[in-house]
């Protein structure tokens, strides 16, 4: 008789086991390791997720909405570290800061941003965001429809006037990501490309998770990072579960052809018909056109409607796009919280703290979001800058962190 296939032995305990290889699981996982604690990533296909859809909009200014004024801060804060991250990051990484061909790079380009208004609806709305930003002690300038087509000749002549931001840049969250996986590589991070299906819980304290094939991986931290996954893992109290949904958006890319022609020189978005488009030009050609926002759960399909709708948008927007061949149609989710930002930092459940909800900023605030959980998972302290963004203002405060949890060892 063939003896019984022993259970998966619990692999060696992390202090920092991160659930979730996006963007914002890499950036904690590189800066948490960084500061010298040992820190493994759980996630199938590392890198991937809402990173391969995203358009990479670094537009702290431009996506101000009325009733976001404490997100902008953040927002704020993370843009003006991006410059110096783009720059560690791709020395980390072996790669260049810009373009680089289609040999590498990060892709990050600080080329300002242009909102422009298509008729007199929108732009009394454009004329109240420019008033909202001056509020807002923001630099933007707002410009008639002739200086708008003289910044980018390929506007419609319809345009009616517009804002320029010249501090809102742009990364390629695809490259930034690889960047991301190499350079947690090289700091020691360890990769399990497995799914979490379960957070271990002993004696009222995450431990760690249970993989699908039964494997236990132990950690004296564990942090969920998955995105629009984070509300789905099992074994979490429900009265620590993010309250995070999927908000479905739809992008399409196009391709200029060589020799790139300067087709648009900086990101552009509109509202038409009170939906939001942008076109985000990349140095190598690309043209990435999105995005939808549409609540259906967990669906993405790339539909002929959303497809039509982006592309009938950005005719009105640039009507020579129609020209360009089309590349690429995806969908992704985004991570949408009650009040559209971030949940960060210590849960209820000691042992658990979250990095997770970011909506439509998550490549925004990579930066930043690294910075602040790797000094909470190294410290036990909440940077001030992330204090109105813990997951306590969901729920009852969480208790005190003792200072030894952060180098015990899982039972």
């Amino acid at each position: 008789m063939q003896p019984c296939t022993p259970p998966a032995e619990a692999k060696t305990p992390q202090d920092v086991l991160v659930v979730g290889g996006g963007i914002i699981g890499l950036v904690t996982a590189w800066r948490t390791a960084q500061r010298g604690l040992s820190v493994a990533v759980v996630d199938p296909e590392p890198g991937g997720g809402a990173a391969q859809v995203a358009a990479g909009m670094l537009a702290a200014v431009t996506e101000l909405h009325h009733g976001e004024q404490t997100l902008l801060g953040l927002n704020l804060a993370s843009a003006r570290r991006y410059p110096d991250f783009a720059a560690e990051l791709a020395e980390a990484s072996g790669r260049e800061v810009g373009d680089a061909g289609d040999a590498g790079g990060l892709g990050y380009r600080a080329c300002g941003t242009l909102a422009v208004a298509l008729d007199s609806d929108d732009r009394a709305h454009l004329r109240e965001l420019h008033a909202l930003q001056r509020r807002s002690g923001l630099e933007s300038e707002w410009l008639s429809g002739r200086e708008c087509r003289r910044l980018e000749p390929m506007l419609a002549p319809g345009v009616r006037g517009g804002l320029r931001v010249d501090g809102d840049h742009q990364i390629d969250p695809r490259r930034l990501a690889a960047a991301l996986l190499v350079a947690c590589e090289r700091a020691g991070v360890v990769f399990h490309r497995a799914w979490a299906e379960r957070l271990s819980v002993v004696r009222d304290r995450a431990r760690g998770v249970v993989l699908a094939d039964g494997t236990e991986l132990h950690a004296a931290q564990v942090v969920l990072a998955a995105g629009s996954l984070s509300g789905r893992l099992a074994g979490v109290p429900d009265d620590v579960l993010p309250p995070v949904r999927p908000v479905k958006g739809q992008v399409l890319r196009l391709r200029v052809p060589k020799p790139y022609a300067p087709f648009l020189s900086r990101t552009v978005r509109a509202v038409v018909r009170g939906s939001h488009v942008y076109l985000v030009p990349r140095e190598n050609g690309e043209l990435v056109v999105g995005a939808t926002s549409e609540e259906l759960g967990w669906d993405t399909t790339v539909t002929a409607g959303g497809v039509y709708e982006l592309l009938r948008d950005a005719h009105e927007l640039v009507p020579g796009i129609t020209e360009l061949p089309l590349t690429e149609t995806r969908a992704g989710l985004r991570p949408g919280s009650p009040d559209n930002a971030p949940l960060l930092g210590p849960t209820r459940l000691p042992g658990l703290q979250l990095a997770t909800g970011h909506y439509r900023n998550g490549v925004l605030l990579a930066p930043l979001t690294g910075d602040v959980m790797a000094h909470c998972l190294t410290t036990g302290e909440l940077p001030a800058e992330a204090l109105a963004f813990t997951p306590a203002r969901f729920t009852a405060p969480p208790p005190p962190i003792p200072a030894q949890s952060f180098t015990e060892q899982p039972a």
